[in-house]
């Protein structure tokens, strides 16, 4: 039988130090293998099954590269606010500290800016008494910051705090800066391992079937969809404008709209439209609003960007401004409908620093402890360089230089054909 083709993650050194989890827990888990072949792959293509990669498997090692007894453990949050942040960090402490007896945690304040010595962010020490309550509160304790950071200044203050772990809990900036200290610790032959938590709202991190906070974020949209409807049907032709999160995917907007089918309109940055003319978005909201005097419209932040003129450059993280697309379709609705002599009446929502701060739900606030506690895991047996993330409904280990471009919506995916049939709004709203 051919061995299989297990795409590896970075290892510090040989484990040879016995986990104190032996006895505690049912098994241990040695470089067993998931599949990683893309579920839309057609695998009659492949000329040979053994052309199909693996990941490994997440979970407790039987041999540690790291003493557990010498071993500091640094975390840090980075990028907006998400549902759930809190619940990683305890799940690390408590898995650190409890499980594996460490020396010391400690949280590094306002992200990468906690780990340079200059803007004077002490770190906290992390406690299973000060963590104790924290998953109760949406946020972070540790604060959070953009932007990137000297890769050196933070690796000297690792050095200077003996920091043996450090977990960067973050989007794809705040990974490819992870990705970035530990060549930093190469060059240096320094024995520390980086290992990340996968954080978007936005769900779009590439091979990451679910980030964590997403579930909550979805949730968190009924209502406020429930309401946008409630309003338009009381008024006479009444819209009710949603706008949610999503710079480069519509995965929350999308899946609001098939949790509650209350929705008209799904509008997402992968699906272009435009607003004029007879095959336009405004040409069909004004179909509708004759049809049944009311309309539901749910935009993501990241959609019809190219219906505005000239660049707004990039944020502190890399990521392109925005412009506001609520606003923008807010101001359009209502000049269309005046310029065709018809009321309309608009009610805006625009819920997202609500929905980002919230608590984490109890499947989210599962999750988070699942993944914090494989983080441990994976670092304690000396493993570097990687994230931990949910794949084809197994934990995987994921090297940080695979997570690549965005995972966004394919307008040609069942997902998005179901949107269309949940909506009944036309498969393209651009004119010939």
């Amino acid at each position: 039988m051919s061995k299989l083709k297990i795409i590896p993650t970075d290892l510090l050194g040989e484990a040879t130090y016995n986990s104190p989890l032996k006895g505690k827990i049912s098994r241990f888990y040695n470089g067993e293998a998931v599949a990683c072949c893309d579920r839309t792959q057609d695998l009659g293509g492949l000329e040979n099954v053994a052309d199909i990669e693996y990941f490994e498997l997440a979970g407790p090692r039987e041999k540690l590269y790291f003493n557990p007894a010498e071993v500091t453990v640094g975390i840090v949050t980075c990028g907006g606010l998400c549902p759930g942040l809190n619940d990683v960090i305890r799940a690390l402490t408590f898995c650190a500290l409890e499980s594996y007896g460490v020396k010391r945690v400690l949280g590094f304040k306002y992200g990468y800016e906690g780990l340079v010595a200059k803007y004077y962010h002490y770190p906290i020490e992390l406690t299973a008494d000060n963590t104790d309550e924290i998953h109760e509160k949406g946020g972070t304790i540790l604060k959070t910051s953009r932007g990137q950071q000297d890769t050196e200044e933070i690796i000297d203050t690792l050095v200077h705090y003996g920091v043996n772990i450090l977990f960067t809990i973050g989007g794809d900036g705040t990974q490819r800066g992870a990705r970035d200290i530990v060549e930093g610790v190469k060059r240096r032959n320094l024995p520390i391992s980086v290992v990340g938590i996968p954080k978007t709202i936005d769900n779009d991190i590439n091979l990451i079937q679910r980030s964590f906070g997403f579930e909550t974020a979805v949730e968190a949209t009924w209502d406020i969809i429930t309401s946008a409807h409630s309003e338009a049907k009381a008024s006479r032709n009444g819209v009710g404008l949603v706008r949610f999160m999503g710079r480069e995917s519509g995965w929350i907007a999308a899946s609001a709209t098939l949790a509650n089918s209350n929705v008209n309109f799904c509008l997402v940055p992968e699906i272009p439209f435009e607003l004029h003319g007879e095959n336009g978005f405004l040409a069909h909201l004004k179909e509708r609003l004759r049809d049944k005097e009311h309309a539901v419209v749910v935009v993501a932040e990241g959609a019809g960007q190219e219906l505005f003129e000239g660049k707004k450059g990039a944020d502190k993280s890399g990521n392109k401004k925005l412009n506001d697309i609520g606003l923008l379709l807010k101001d359009e609705i209502k000049d269309y409908f005046k310029a065709e002599g018809m009321e309309v009446n608009i009610k805006y929502f625009d819920p997202s620093y609500s929905i980002r701060s919230r608590r984490a739900d109890a499947n989210d606030s599962m999750y988070c402890l699942q993944l914090g506690s494989n983080a441990v895991h994976a670092a304690m047996a000396g493993h570097t360089n990687m994230i931990v993330g949910l794949h084809h409904d197994r934990l995987i280990h994921l090297p940080i230089n695979l997570i690549g471009e965005r995972k966004v919506i394919d307008p040609q995916s069942w997902f998005w054909q179901t949107v269309l049939q949940a909506t009944h709004q036309p498969t393209a709203m651009v004119n010939a």
